[in-house]
């Protein structure tokens, strides 16, 4: 399989899903995740949407998510509160 994903560890259950925007090329992606962040993105956002099918937690519109957290970063995702705490930096 080819994806426009770097190589490396796939999101999984336990995983949030970083992204600077949502595109339909990382649906797949999106159904493996534990969670979905994006830097950018609204109420009728392809990353809402989709978290709203898929029944995931999603944060949209983050601003600098991408660049505050880091791959290996533990973090707990409240989607009621909109809020994205860094548990462990790794």
């Amino acid at each position: 399989m080819r994806t426009n994903l770097p190589p490396g560890p796939r999101p999984s259950l336990n995983n949030a899903l970083l992204s600077g925007q949502s595109l339909g090329a990382i649906n797949f992606a999106m159904k493996k995740a534990g969670a979905i962040i994006t830097d950018t993105g609204g109420l009728t956002s392809h990353a809402a949407v989709t978290s709203r099918e898929l029944g995931l937690p999603c944060i949209i519109g983050a601003k600098i998510a991408t660049k505050v957290l880091k791959d290996g970063d533990i973090v707990e995702v409240d989607a009621e509160r909109g809020i994205v705490t860094i548990i462990q930096r790794i």
